[in-house]
C-alpha cells in the first residue's frame, strides 16, 4: 500500500459529483432548482451536442459579484446557516455540492447580475479553475456548460443514446412545471422547442399546455388542509374511469420537490384500489405541503426520497383528500355497476343469444324476434335457448379442422384461461399472453408488416413532449406500419396501422405506444413489437369456440420461447395428474 497523501480539490469535487452528477439530467435539474431559488419566472434550457452542452438561463435575483467565486466552492451555499436550519429546510438546494461538482466534470461560463448593479459579472471554470471578470448583461443568470464529462471518459461510455438523455431532461421540466405554474418553462433540443408553458399561474392550465385537453377534462380538484397539523395538500386526480397503463403519470410533490414516496404512493394505490381495473392506475398531480421540521429532504444525494416524523398521519391525511375528492365519481361508480349486475340477472338470455349468433345472422334479425317476444301474452311460454346448440338459422356451416395434437382441450375459465387435459395433468394457459407470445415472434420474423389505410382516423391531442417523442421516431414507427400525420404541435392522426390492430381505436393505439416508448427510447423496436402484438391479442374475459381455443394452443407450441411472455409473464401452469390425486387421497 502507498502512503497517505492529501487529493487535490479538483479530484475531491470529481468524486462529489459522482454522487451529485449521474447525467446531463442531473446538471439541469441542479441549476434549474437554484433558478426557482432565486425567484425566477421565466426558465430556459437548451440541450444540444448530445446532450453534452447546456444552457440555463433565469431573470432571477442573480449572484452578488462578491460571492460569486465562493458560489462555486464546495458546500458554499446561501440557502442555509448552521446545523438548526436543516430542520427548516424551505428551498430546492441547500448543500452547496452542485456548482462544485460540476465545475470539476465540464466546462463552464456562468454569466449574473443583480438588480442592485448596473453591470454583470463573468466567470470561466474548467478543472475547478475559477476566473472573474465584469460583463454586461441582464439581471438574471445564464449557466453555459460545455463538454460535460470531457475528463471522465468512464461516465461518458455509459452514457446513453442522446434521445435517451434528452427524455430524461424533458420528463422532468415537464414534472416540474406541474407544481411551478407561476414560471415560464422553455426547453429546446437542438434548437428546437420540445417544451413550453406560459406561467399564466393555473395549474390546470399548464396541465392543458403539457397534455391534453382530454386529460383536463377527466380531473377533479383535490384541495384540504389541516391547519392544527401544519398539512395542506391541493393539486389534481383523474376520475376512476380515466386510467393509465402504468404508474408513469404520478406527480407527486412534498413542498413542491418531486419526490418518489411509496407512503404517497400507496395512499393513491388504496383509494384507486376498488375503482380502476387490474394494472390500470390514474393520473395524478398532487403536492403535500407540510412544516419543514416534519420531513426530513436529506435522504439521498437526489434528494428524490423523503421521511416523514408521522407517516400514518400522512398516508391517512392524503388518502381522505383523494376520497372526499372523488366522492361523488365513487357514488356514481357504484350506481353504474348496480345498474349492470341488474343489466345482468334480468336480460341474461338476451346477452347470450346475442354472443351465440351467427356472424351471418343481422343485428336487425336479433332485435326483431326480441320485440316478437316481448309482444307474446305472459303465460306463453317462452322458447328456451340452448347454449350448446343454439336455435337454428340460415347459416353456412364451415368445417372446422380437426385438432390432431396430443393436447384435449376442456375449454375455458372465466373466459381467460383455456383448460387442457394431457396424459399426465392439467395444463392452464392464459389465452391472451400466449396468442401475444405467437405474434411477437411472427412479426420478429417479418420483413413486412401488412398495414391497414385509414380513410377516416381520430384528431388524437398529445403533449409537446409526446409529439417531439413521436416525430423524432417517425420512420422507425412507420417500419412496423404505424404511418402518423403531425398536424400541429398538440394534435397527430394516424394514417396507416397494422392490419391486425386495424379495428381497434387510434386513441387506445397511441395510449399503448406512448406508455411503452416514453421516457426510454432504447430498443425502440422491441417496444413496437411488444406493443403490437400485445394490442393484436386476443383479450382477457373473451368467449372463444373450439376451434379458436385450438389454434391459439397450436400457434403457441410452435413458439420457440413458449415459456413467457414478451414483457416475462408466464403463459402457462401445470399440474401433474399425480400431485392432483394425491390431494383428493386417490394414491392408493
Amino acid at each position: 500500500m502507498g502512503r497517505i497523501v492529501q487529493l487535490s480539490k479538483n479530484v475531491i469535487n470529481q468524486i462529489a459529483a459522482g454522487e451529485v452528477i449521474e447525467r446531463p439530467y442531473s446538471v439541469v435539474k441542479e441549476l434549474v432548482e437554484n433558478s426557482i431559488d432565486a425567484g425566477a419566472t421565466k426558465i430556459s434550457v437548451d440541450v444540444a451536442n448530445e446532450c453534452r452542452d447546456l444552457r440555463i438561463a433565469d431573470n432571477g435575483c442573480g449572484i452578488h459579484p462578491d460571492d460569486i467565486l465562493l458560489a462555486f466552492s464546495k458546500h458554499a451555499t446561501s440557502k442555509i446557516q448552521t446545523s438548526e436550519d436543516l430542520f427548516d429546510i424551505k428551498t430546492m438546494g441547500f448543500r452547496g455540492e452542485a456548482l462544485a461538482s460540476i465545475i470539476s466534470i465540464s466546462k463552464l461560463t456562468c454569466i449574473t447580475r443583480t438588480a442592485a448593479f448596473d453591470n454583470g459579472t463573468k466567470v470561466e471554470c474548467q478543472n475547478s479553475e475559477v476566473k472573474q471578470t465584469p460583463t454586461g448583461c441582464a439581471v438574471g443568470t445564464i449557466m453555459e456548460i460545455k463538454d460535460l464529462f470531457y475528463n471522465l471518459p468512464a461516465r461518458l461510455k455509459f452514457l446513453k443514446s442522446a434521445k435517451t438523455e434528452f427524455a430524461y431532461i424533458n420528463e422532468y421540466i415537464q414534472t416540474i412545471s406541474l407544481v411551478h405554474p407561476e414560471i415560464s418553462f422553455e426547453v429546446k433540443f437542438n434548437g428546437k422547442t420540445s417544451l413550453k408553458t406560459t406561467a399564466q399561474n393555473e395549474q390546470m392550465q399548464t396541465i392543458k399546455e403539457l397534455f391534453s385537453n382530454e386529460v383536463v377534462s377527466n380531473l377533479k380538484p383535490v384541495l384540504k388542509t389541516d391547519k392544527l397539523s401544519g398539512l395542506k395538500i391541493s393539486g389534481y386526480v383523474s376520475t376512476p374511469d380515466y386510467t393509465r397503463a402504468s404508474k408513469k403519470d404520478y406527480y407527486m410533490f412534498v413542498n413542491s420537490r418531486s419526490v418518489k414516496c411509496p407512503v404517497f404512493q400507496k395512499a393513491i394505490d388504496m383509494v384507486y384500489r376498488n375503482l380502476t381495473g387490474s394494472s390500470r392506475y390514474p393520473f395524478i398531480v398532487l403536492n403535500l405541503e407540510i412544516m419543514p421540521a416534519d420531513v426530513d429532504v436529506n435522504v439521498h444525494p437526489t434528494k428524490k426520497e423523503v421521511r416523514y416524523k408521522n407517516p400514518n398521519q400522512i398516508f391517512n391525511f392524503i388518502q381522505s383528500s383523494i376520497t372526499d375528492a372523488l366522492r361523488a365519481t365513487i357514488e356514481k361508480v357504484r350506481e353504474e355497476e348496480e345498474e349492470k349486475i341488474v343489466f345482468l340477472d334480468d336480460r341474461k338470455e338476451e346477452v347470450e343469444q346475442i354472443a351465440y349468433v351467427s356472424e351471418e345472422t343481422s343485428i336487425s334479425d336479433i332485435f326483431s324476434k326480441k320485440i316478437e317476444e316481448d309482444i307474446r301474452p305472459k303465460n306463453e311460454d317462452r322458447p328456451k335457448l340452448k347454449i350448446v346448440q343454439p336455435a337454428p338459422v340460415q347459416t353456412k356451416v364451415v368445417q372446422e379442422p380437426e385438432f390432431k395434437q396430443e393436447d384435449i382441450i376442456i375449454g375455458q375459465y372465466k373466459k381467460t384461461y383455456i383448460l387442457i387435459e394431457k396424459e399426465d395433468g392439467l395444463e392452464i394457459v392464459d389465452q391472451h399472453i400466449a396468442e401475444e407470445r405467437f405474434i411477437y415472434e411472427t412479426l420478429k420474423k417479418t420483413k413486412n408488416i401488412d398495414c391497414q389505410l385509414l380513410f377516416i382516423s381520430d384528431v388524437l391531442e398529445v403533449s409537446p413532449s409526446d409529439k417531439e417523442l413521436l416525430e423524432t421516431n417517425k420512420n422507425k414507427l412507420l417500419e412496423f406500419g404505424y404511418d402518423i400525420d403531425f398536424l400541429s404541435d398538440k394534435e397527430i392522426i394516424f394514417r396507416k396501422v397494422p392490419q391486425m390492430i386495424s379495428k381497434i381505436s387510434p386513441k387506445e393505439i397511441l395510449a399503448d405506444i406512448l406508455e411503452n416508448i416514453s421516457g426510454d427510447i432504447d430498443n425502440i423496436e422491441e417496444k413496437i413489437l411488444i406493443t403490437t402484438s400485445c394490442k393484436a391479442a386476443v383479450k382477457a374475459n373473451t368467449y372463444l369456440n373450439q376451434y379458436q381455443m385450438e389454434e391459439i394452443i397450436r400457434n403457441w407450441r410452435k413458439c420457440e420461447n413458449p415459456e413467457t411472455c414478451p414483457h416475462g409473464r408466464p403463459i402457462a401452469k401445470f399440474f401433474e395428474h399425480k400431485d392432483l390425486a394425491k390431494f383428493f387421497q386417490r394414491n392408493k
